[in-house]
């Protein structure tokens, strides 16, 4: 698996929340749900995602796909909606309100996973939340802007048309239906964007493409519990250390040992906080001899020891 693909695996929907939203002008939708990564699409007509602070407003055609990156409050909304009082707010995984935060009315709930102000409205937003955390999911989050956009030039993919159909739907089951097509939606829609050339990819993508560091990236990323030395990843990228170390740091940013290091803590840290596995025992899988090297580190990058990190998470 390459380091995209892992931090992918690490990104999966638990309990999805998706939300269909029919729409006529002016509209105004706002997210205060503090959800760390949130999906947003036109399957018909055009928007305005507004990220709030001093970033400019991004424009949405039918088909497009926004992420839009952070627990900060952002906005949706037509041209005449910028400045409008929002339909409704949400405010959490089971809460919407009114701007000024009463219930919303029954008007606006117009079906299963449906709201808006019209059934016949000539926009459908649809929108979707993730419930991501832990280190490894960091890692992906901090190579992301704020908001990024794939544009589909008014042709909703055969993935949203599922996922529109599937929506509305409550057969047995449909959580996890849900929760996978919000999975697929995001995974293509980031490896679609990391390879456009308006992106500004991290490090560590652009050296994918390298046979010598992306070789080394692959190693880390699929063994990472090897004894790994510059001179080992070297030896199987065929070439020298010294040429291993200068390409690695030169398109990765840091070197070969230091990339590694954060990749296994970040790796334990999860472990940690998702598993009842013994620190001993997540050491050994990551790559530390023992409980006390893992530790010792975890400690030095994190500031914290892996037990009181536990402690948090378990709470």
């Amino acid at each position: 698996m390459d380091a995209l693909g892992s931090l992918l695996y690490e990104v999966r929907s638990e309990g999805a929340l998706f939300s269909r939203n029919h729409l006529a002008p002016p509209w105004a939708v706002r997210f205060a749900d503090r959800a760390p990564l949130t999906l947003i699409t036109l399957l018909r007509g055009s928007g305005l995602v507004d990220p709030g602070g001093e970033e400019a407003p991004v424009a949405l055609g039918p088909g497009d796909v926004a992420v839009v990156v952070g627990p900060e409050p952002f906005s949706v909304s037509d041209e005449d909606g910028l400045e409008a009082t929002p339909l409704y707010v949400r405010e959490g995984p089971d809460r919407c309100t009114t701007a000024d935060g009463e219930e919303i009315s029954e008007d606006v709930v117009l079906g299963l996973r449906m709201c808006g102000n019209s059934v016949d409205g000539p926009t459908v937003l649809l929108t979707g939340s993730y419930r991501v955390g832990g280190r490894v999911s960091e890692r992906l989050l901090s190579a992301l802007p704020r908001v990024l956009v794939v544009r589909h030039e008014g042709a909703p993919g055969p993935i949203l048309e599922l996922t529109a159909a599937e929506i509305g739907r409550d057969d047995p089951g449909q959580q996890a239906v849900l929760d996978r097509l919000l999975d697929l939606l995001l995974l293509s829609t980031l490896r679609e964007w990391f390879g456009r050339p308006e992106a500004d990819p991290p490090g560590w993508y652009r050296a994918l493409g390298d046979p010598v560091a992306g070789r080394a990236l692959r190693l880390i990323h699929d063994r990472p519990a090897q004894r790994w030395t510059v001179a080992a990843l070297a030896e199987e990228a065929g070439v020298s250390r010294a040429t291993l170390a200068r390409r690695f740091t030169d398109l990765v940013g840091e070197p070969p040992m230091a990339y590694l290091t954060g990749w296994r803590l970040a790796l334990a840290a999860d472990l940690l906080a998702r598993t009842d596995a013994t620190v001993e025992a997540i050491a050994r899988q990551v790559g530390y001899g023992s409980a006390f090297g893992l530790s010792v580190a975890f400690q030095r990058v994190y500031g914290t020891r892996p037990s009181h990190h536990r402690a948090p998470a378990a709470a």
